[in-house]
């Protein structure tokens, strides 16, 4: 193969990486690594929207660019490469035929529609139960509009590639399901009706990602990352309170969810991780590492909270176990850590309090409502919001820069 064939093969294999929730760290060791079994020299340089491969072979130099938007999560399609890369490793493979392998995972088709739709459902209800739902009535309609939403969003990606279309026609959606469960007195003050949809549609993986570039260095895209979060959160914020807003029903900004037994949390903190495992086409053998360790984690948090040290410090300990055990087997079985990561603590990321803080912010802004106990709870429920946010990050993220360095090093001597 020609140079120029070479730092192709090399950037269709970090492109599959790269768009589908693997670390930046991983897509670029990764890369590199087949890049020298190929006889090239250089290394990737990852941005927001595209990839550069540097390659030298001997005195040639070429730069190759490929466009690249890390927004999916496809852990089954990392796997897929991943593995294809190992083959070219353990035995002589002939580069066609490794471009063709990385061709056919780059287009394995995520779970299919109804197996997705289910997994939205089971997903919204568990996490209603870990918020103290108490009527059979609400989470059936939980179920129904987080399936319908799902198949709104799969519906929308077949016809738009736009980003955010498909979290705000969701949430939109979900926001009219819970207006009318106010109306027939279906929903609590809580609003799990309209709420408990919407949190599975919270970018967790973009998150984490973005945290680990910028405690990598890399501060463009870990921020660009973070700004796509944001601005899929904004989405899915905008379009809850636009459709609790048709019929006239607000997010209350007060009220926490009300405490669940141990052993209640648990089943439903290992189903949230099942569903969400699911959104991000874990491969099946894989399954039961997130589980059992996101069941481990609900328990540790169950029990930080029942001490009084608070929701920041519980998502920390439990975030931390998470990150310890998960982060070998992520290292191991070549899956995005942060998909698998995220699937894990799923239902402990404050997206209730984001979305009662953004209700807050537009209840300021009417200005006939303002009071100072709507402006303390609105910062009390943001403030609460980063902070946890970051109490998880540190969690996930220290142990696997830990481990990633003890395991290079070890594999450098």
């Amino acid at each position: 193969m020609s140079l120029q064939d070479r730092a192709e093969l090399v950037l269709s294999f970090a492109q599959v990486l790269h768009v589908n929730g693997q670390s930046t760290e991983e897509t670029v060791a990764a890369a590199e690594r087949l890049g020298h079994s190929l006889g090239l020299r250089g290394g990737i340089i990852p941005r927001w929207g595209e990839l550069q491969f540097q390659a030298r072979d001997g005195d040639a130099e070429i730069v190759s660019i490929r466009p690249a938007d890390p927004t999916g999560v496809d852990m089954d399609r990392v796997v897929s490469a991943m593995r294809a890369v190992e083959n070219l490793d353990a035995r002589p493979l002939a580069p066609s035929a490794l471009a063709a392998a990385l061709a056919t995972s780059s287009r394995m088709p995520p779970a299919p529609t109804w197996l997705f739709a289910l997994a939205a459902a089971a997903g919204a209800a568990a996490l209603a139960v870990l918020f103290g739902v108490q009527h059979l009535a609400a989470v059936a309609l939980i179920m129904v509009s987080a399936a319908s939403g799902a198949v709104l969003r799969r519906t929308i990606g077949r016809h738009s590639t736009n980003a955010l279309l498909q979290p705000l026609s969701a949430a939109l959606l979900a926001g009219v399901v819970g207006a009318l469960a106010v109306r027939y007195e279906l929903s609590s003050s809580l609003r799990l009706v309209a709420v408990c949809p919407c949190m599975i549609l919270v970018p967790g993986p973009h998150v984490l990602n973005g945290m680990m570039d910028l405690a990598a260095a890399r501060i463009h895209l870990g921020a660009s990352r973070l700004t796509y979060a944001g601005l899929v959160i904004l989405a899915i914020s905008g379009g809850l309170l636009l459709g609790l807003g048709l019929l006239h029903t607000s997010l209350p900004v007060d009220g926490l969810g009300r405490p669940v037994a141990l052993w209640f949390d648990m089943i439903a903190a290992g189903v949230a991780v099942a569903a969400y495992s699911i959104f991000f086409s874990t491969p099946l053998r894989m399954l039961g590492w997130p589980i059992v360790v996101g069941m481990l984690a609900h328990a540790l948090r169950w029990w930080t909270l029942a001490a009084g040290l608070g929701a920041a410090i519980g998502a920390f300990v439990a975030c931390l176990v998470v990150g310890l055990i998960l982060a070998p087997v992520a290292r191991r079985g070549h899956m995005p850590f942060a998909a698998i990561g995220f699937a894990a603590v799923v239902s402990m990321l404050p997206g209730v309090l984001l979305f009662r803080m953004t209700s807050g912010l537009v209840l300021l802004t009417g200005g006939s409502n303002t009071t100072l106990d709507l402006l303390a709870a609105t910062i009390s429920d943001g403030m609460t919001a980063v902070t946890i946010i970051l109490a998880m990050g540190f969690g996930l993220i220290v142990p696997k820069i830990v481990i990633d360095r003890i395991a290079d090093g070890i594999g450098r001597s």
